[in-house]
């Protein structure tokens, strides 16, 4: 522990400076973070020695601008870290110079951690410029408590999930290097494929923007893999254009529209990942010039009927369900329940929520409308041969479940996984969109003068309990409009109120939206100027 004195004046924090590990580790400009990333090293260890497991440090900040940096950490199993450990996390980063030490000695007594224990961390970074040397602070971190460590370089951010899961299950998920991980996908995409008829030169051709980022970087060593079953057109692939800059997931979702430096023909399959490659959103544009976005729900609804079908032919009564959030479409959560049977959970916002509601499930697959998701199954190889192993759908089960990772979002597994289901079933980008047509919605936001969180939520934050009548005056306004649903929540990241409302027509949505808004601000105490009609 007296190492960690001497080392934490090398990473000093700058004084004042608080800041919270939200659902995204901690994020912020690169320049407040080395202090954080020695901490977070110190932390990791005491997890790991905890755990009695490896744990997983992945130095980057997403979606984020690329002056931003940030860091996650990774439990046992590649999942994200505990709650009290959160707790931890921010106890530990906010800790002034001086109080550093008690900081870390309070952890070590409350979690009766046994010190001599040996500890294991992986760390893994992106392609922005500070993570480099914020890489080395995490190392630094780890090594002043006599931890070893395994630096992966650089990884995408499910990369470093599915190494962490690997070494933890003893090989039994797969080999942890990214060679191992690009084989076990591979090989699986290719056995799914064979599945599929007469494909095309053009049936086999994605379009995929990298967003300037390590998933373009991780493409292209990936492609030989893939043999020319999937022939991928590369763009933004981070050798001209800024991180994250007009182009991504994230930007495509937002502004809906095609990012910047990509060539659409029409009806081409396009596909955009996030700066550290865990969420995909698709999109074409049709013969009139309009652009069309398939994200999470789309997503949700093409893998889990593929799975459906699957486990019918197989014949296994297996319960599979989607996990949703109040923000999915109207129209996915109907076609899911009432043309396809499948079970749908409704879950708070937040990936957490969603993993943990999918783990109660024998398969559970989850989407969040932004594109970070995947399918979480207590499905094995070892129950599916049980079955009849000759089956096709059998096999075909097992080359699914091997291509999923499941451990956490990732975009170049979900990409596989569409392009595999789209290929069997012989659909374009078109009749895949054409599964069901999107409720027209519109989200607006309010800024309220108490705390945010005068608005507290129900029923998976699908009903306002406070303040008094607020929901009753909602209820009345759903009621005005046609296929109409409306809800309102205090946001996870910024200091408003967030209101979502869908209904038949654009205009009838936007409406509703601004009345929602207007009563939100007079009765939770909005600020500044009343919320003005959208038209």
């Amino acid at each position: 522990i007296e190492l960690v004195s001497q080392k934490s004046k090398l990473h000093p924090k700058p004084e004042g400076l608080t800041l919270q590990y939200g659902t995204a580790g901690f994020r912020t400009h690169a320049k407040h973070l080395d202090h954080i990333m020695f901490r977070m090293g110190l932390l990791a260890t005491l997890r790991s020695k905890k755990t009695k497991s490896t744990i997983g440090v992945m130095v980057t900040a997403s979606h984020n601008p690329e002056e931003d940096n940030g860091v996650k950490l990774i439990d046992p199993m590649g999942e994200m870290v505990t709650a009290a450990w959160e707790g931890y996390a921010t106890q530990l980063a906010n800790a002034e110079q001086d109080s550093l030490l008690k900081e870390l000695k309070d952890i070590i007594k409350k979690e009766d951690i046994d010190m001599s224990e040996p500890a294991s961390v992986y760390v893994g970074k992106d392609t922005r410029p500070s993570s480099a040397s914020l890489s080395q602070a995490v190392l630094d971190g780890v090594s002043s408590l006599g931890g070893k460590t395994h630096d992966y370089g650089l990884v995408t951010t499910p990369q470093l999930h599915y190494m962490v899961c690997c070494c933890n299950t003893h090989g039994c998920y797969g080999s942890p290097t990214v060679e191992g991980y690009y084989q076990k996908l591979s090989q699986a995409f290719l056995q799914l494929t064979q599945n599929a008829l007469n494909r095309t030169d053009d049936q086999k051709r994605l379009l995929v923007d990298g967003a300037n980022g390590i998933g373009a970087l991780k493409m292209r060593e990936m492609e030989p893999f893939l043999r020319s079953e999937l022939q991928v057109v590369l763009s933004n692939d981070g050798s001209s254009g800024k991180l994250n800059h007009m182009c991504g997931a994230d930007y495509v979702k937002v502004q809906q529209k095609a990012p910047q430096g990509m060539n659409m023909g029409v009806g081409e399959r396009c596909c955009s990942f996030d700066g550290d490659a865990d969420r995909i959103v698709y999109y074409y544009t049709d013969s009139k010039g309009c652009f069309h976005l398939l994200d999470g729900d789309k997503i949700a609804t093409l893998i889990s009927t593929y799975l459906k079908e699957l486990l019918t032919q197989a014949g296994l009564n297996l319960q599979i369900a989607v996990v949703q959030t109040a923000y999915a479409n109207g129209s996915s959560t109907r076609y899911l329940e009432d043309v396809m049977k499948v079970t749908v959970c409704c879950t708070k916002t937040g990936v957490k929520h969603l993993h943990h509601a999918a783990q109660e499930y024998d398969i559970g697959v989850y989407f969040e409308a932004n594109g970070h998701g995947t399918v979480s199954s207590l499905l094995n190889n070892a129950i599916l041969q049980r079955q009849s192993p000759g089956k096709r759908a059998v096999k075909l089960l097992e080359s699914t479940i091997n291509l999923i990772n499941q451990t956490v979002g990732d975009a170049i597994s979900d990409m596989l996984m569409i392009e595999a289901v789209l290929a069997i079933r012989g659909m374009s980008a078109q009749d895949w969109d054409a599964i069901y047509t999107d409720l027209p919605n519109r989200q607006l936001k309010v800024t309220v003068c108490a705390d945010r969180r005068v608005i507290d939520t129900t029923d998976a934050e699908r009903r306002a309990v406070s303040p008094e009548g607020l929901q009753d005056t909602i209820d009345t306004l759903v009621k005005k409009y046609k296929s109409a649903r409306s809800f309102v929540r205090p946001s996870g990241t910024e200091d408003v109120v967030r209101v979502y409302a869908e209904a038949d027509t654009q205009e009838s949505a936007d409406s509703l939206a601004h009345e929602v808004s207007l009563a939100v601000y007079r009765l939770a105490g909005g600020i500044g100027d009343e919320p003005k009609p959208l038209h």
